[in-house]
């Protein structure tokens, strides 16, 4: 027997953008229901991305450290040759998983959002069955948010399965593979690329375009390549990957040459895609715009009260830009007047070393001459060199209209300058100039003197360099 439940608000997903929007909902006093078909509260970001890639990437920067130790010292230091039992490292990762899931659920029941763990199809707009253990719910709603996230895009030649893996098998593996080769040289692959080699693993990336990172401009990408060369990471730019077999890939090299890789696991990263099948989208009658949803400022759909929000409605795909739609949707369900239309979403590539950017970049205003463009390396930083991060070639860059001196873009990389990417992205929201930043005083010694200076480049009196 179908149980029948009526709601205010019905949210399919449980990834940031629909259990964030499910707590505010609970907050302004909306009758909620969140269905979880998924990976579990907190989505790919909490389970399967995000949060356990930063874990394993952090477990991997320490067993590199006591590496270094081991071969010959550094900074004084000797250790012992280290090892790693990368399925307690998995345990460790998970730990950390669970404990933010109890964390999720107690802030939703502290909301009285009612959750329901199954998989929804909607008949029309507005309904739609859930099929649970317990069997099926069928739900209506006077609002829908739909936040069903997306997926890892598979390759028709190099299906997932057995040790053709995506991230989400990445970051349980129960030992470090011998030789691992990477299929998309992006941000995914590369974070993971990354902190597999500083566990000890061979790797090796397969990238179609000439260069990592391609949608970053060379200049940031550069030390995040010189790292790969200076640690022994095979790149292949230019190159198109083939099928997998008997611990083998196919490429087919920048100059149409055919090549082998070894492989003991190949990890393809090409890509994601809105998860936008399985679930009766097709019956909702909503218009779409290319493989996405399509929505307004207001995260508004097509259809009357049916509202879109996080990977589903566009790039960027961040985790932080669902978050902040699910509460802009929220609010405007409660009759709040609020729109989705933020200066700037900033974005971070968790690499070694790490990258962030927020607003232009040098490749949107190339042959502008009403900007300004402003770099100050961290080399000039005396709290970077203190922590080893001023000789990679990491900078800050800033760069502001030459006119009125509005700050329009900032980019950085080096070692932590993650830590860095909200306050770019709070300059840019409040509409700062340049002389904000140089009016505030920046504290000493921190890696955030670097945007200081940079900002003091930008208006002719840099001190520091």
């Amino acid at each position: 027997m179908t149980q029948t439940l009526k709601t205010k608000v019905l949210i399919i997903g449980a990834g940031t953008g629909g259990y964030v929007a499910g707590i505010r909902c609970g907050q302004l006093g909306l009758d909620t229901v969140l269905v979880d078909g998924g990976d579990g509260l907190g989505g790919t970001c909490l389970n399967v991305g995000c949060i356990p890639s930063k874990a394993i990437i952090h477990a991997a920067g320490k067993f590199e450290t006591v590496t270094k130790a081991a071969g010959g010292g550094t900074l004084g230091i000797t250790a012992a040759a280290p090892a790693i039992d990368l399925s307690q490292t998995v345990e460790w990762k998970d730990g950390i998983v669970r404990k933010l899931n109890a964390g999720v659920a107690a802030l939703l029941k502290k909301a009285k959002v009612k959750v329901i763990k199954g998989w929804a199809e909607f008949a029309d707009a507005k309904t739609c069955v859930v099929k649970t253990d317990e069997g099926d719910i069928r739900i209506t709603a006077e609002h829908v948010i739909l936040a069903t996230g997306s997926e890892p895009v598979e390759l028709p030649f190099l299906p997932f399965g057995g040790d053709v893996i995506s991230s989400t098998e990445a970051l349980s593996l129960s030992e470090v593979p011998k030789k691992l080769v990477v299929v998309g040289g992006g941000y995914i692959g590369l974070e993971l690329g990354i902190a597999y080699r500083k566990l000890g693993a061979e790797v090796a990336i397969v990238e179609m375009a000439d260069r990592i990172l391609p949608l970053y401009d060379k200049a940031l990408t550069d030390p995040v390549a010189k790292w790969l060369e200076k640690h022994g990471v095979e790149l292949h730019l230019g190159a198109r990957a083939g099928g997998f077999g008997d611990g083998k890939l196919s490429i087919t090299t920048k100059d149409g040459e055919p090549l082998q890789l070894d492989a003991d696991k190949v990890l393809v990263t090409v890509g994601r895609r809105p998860r936008t099948q399985g679930w009766g989208l097709e019956n909702m009658g909503v218009a779409m715009d290319g493989p996405f949803v399509k929505i307004d400022q207001r995260c508004a759909t097509s259809m009357k009260n049916v509202w879109a929000v996080g990977d589903l409605t566009g790039e960027p795909m961040l985790a932080h830009k669902g978050s902040a739609q699910g509460e802009v949707v929220a609010e405007i369900i409660a009759g709040h007047d609020r729109i989705f239309d933020p200066v700037t979403i900033a974005a971070v590539c968790f690499t070694e070393p790490e990258i962030v950017s927020a607003g232009l970049g040098p490749n949107e205003v190339a042959g502008r001459d009403d900007v300004i463009q402003s770099v100050l390396p961290f080399a000039a930083i005396g709290r970077a060199l203190a922590i080893e991060a001023g000789e990679d070639g990491g900078f800050v860059r800033v760069i502001a209209s030459k006119a009125d001196h509005r700050i329009l873009g900032i980019q950085a990389v080096g070692q932590h300058v993650s830590e860095l990417s909200n306050s770019f992205a709070q300059m840019m929201e409040m509409g700062a100039v340049l002389e904000d930043v140089a009016g505030t005083i920046h504290v000493h010694p921190t890696l955030g003197e670097a945007f200081h200076e940079a900002s003091l480049r930008a208006l002719g009196h840099a001190i520091h360099i």
